[in-house]
């Protein structure tokens, strides 16, 4: 049986299914952007933009875009009834102060005990500032990460240890990929759902730290 990998829309209701209702969430720049498409509108989930606002919604229909209205990946954004923007600074304190519940980061590559690069490869060409990822990881009171399960090259991104240079030391509590959701646990990487078809040692092959698979995987 062959498995086919989820798409980035289908990754990103996966991770909308986890968010509970009251939750004030930060999505990263990236695939964790699409997130907010997928929230379920019946539950009130107050999400947080580095940049400024509190109270986003989904993206903008065509032609209904907001120029002033952008989120810290400066894409257009919907601003709910209630919602607000605020200083910079202010964001910052609200990341800092531990006052956003859920975190979702994009990722280079997670160690099994939780650490978390996902701001420079050490490319000569690449971004040369971390923006607020250090903040998020280490102020949001969980971190959900986002990311294909393994690199162009077919290359694992979930390792043993990290190679990159760290966003934050044993941030990570949950990683969603195309192929599988494992929960970062004190005695190691726990598989709790994997995509139709695969099959574990599949899954193994392709992940560079060893992995425990729940009683009720599936």
């Amino acid at each position: 049986m062959t498995y086919q990998p989820l798409s980035r829309d289908q990754l990103a209701a996966r991770v909308a299914r986890d968010i509970p209702e009251g939750s004030y969430v930060n999505l990263g720049i990236g695939l964790p952007t699409r997130i907010a498409n997928f929230l379920d509108p019946e539950k009130e989930i107050f999400l947080h933009s580095e940049n400024g606002l509190l109270g986003m919604g989904p993206a903008p229909a065509p032609g209904e875009e907001d120029p002033e209205l952008i989120n810290a990946g400066k894409e257009f954004v919907t601003l709910l009834t209630g919602g607000c923007y605020f200083h910079h600074g202010d964001s910052f304190t609200m990341m800092r102060g531990g006052h956003i519940d859920i975190c979702v980061l994009g990722a280079f590559q997670i160690a099994a005990n939780g650490d978390l690069a996902n701001w420079h490869t050490g490319a000569a060409d690449a971004i040369p500032a971390v923006g607020g990822a250090m903040d998020l990881a280490v102020g949001a009171r969980k971190v959900f990460v986002t990311t294909d399960h393994v690199t162009k090259k077919g290359e694992p991104k979930i390792v043993e240890r990290c190679s990159y240079p760290l966003t934050g030391v044993g941030c990570v509590d949950r990683i969603y990929t195309d192929l599988a959701v494992l929960d970062v646990t004190p005695d190691g990487l726990l598989v709790q759902e994997m995509v139709p078809g695969i099959t574990r040692e599949q899954l193994q092959a392709m992940t560079g730290a060893a992995l425990q698979f729940s009683a009720n995987c599936q």
